[in-house]
């Protein structure tokens, strides 16, 4: 399984990588494993702000539909238009292509209260 050591994680399996005051969050790889075929992603949120640990959208798997959880308080500014059409792409690509929303931060050190890569391993027993 794959761990980028520059992403953050949470314990609910997302991943955020900061650029500046925004940020790019999607699911991890281990995560995708767990759900299988990715068959459709649902933001409904764009233009929202979204508290920390609260539900941005859910992921459907072909077994099962799963909520996705912000890592920190942010406005969703955007989702991936490329898994709209190619919902797959979260599961060959999670941390590139599979991207699954951009984000304005509130406050961006709150990023650094989340898991590192080697913390998000553990906690994964990977």
């Amino acid at each position: 399984m794959n761990f980028p050591s520059e992403l953050k994680y949470t314990k609910d399996h997302e991943w955020i990588r900061v650029e500046g005051d925004e940020a790019v969050i999607g699911i991890t790889d281990f995560a995708q494993r767990e759900l299988g075929d990715i068959v459709f992603v649902d933001i409904n949120t764009v233009g929202e702000e979204v508290a920390a640990n609260e539900v941005f959208g859910t992921i459907e798997a072909v077994k099962t539909v799963s909520d996705l959880f912000l890592p920190v308080t942010a406005t969703v500014l955007e989702v991936n238009d490329a898994i709209d059409a190619s919902p797959e792409l979260v599961n060959t690509d999670p941390y590139g292509e599979g991207w699954i929303i951009r984000v304005k931060l509130n406050n961006p050190a709150d990023v650094d209260a989340l898991l590192s890569a080697e913390q998000y391993q553990s906690e994964v027993n990977a």
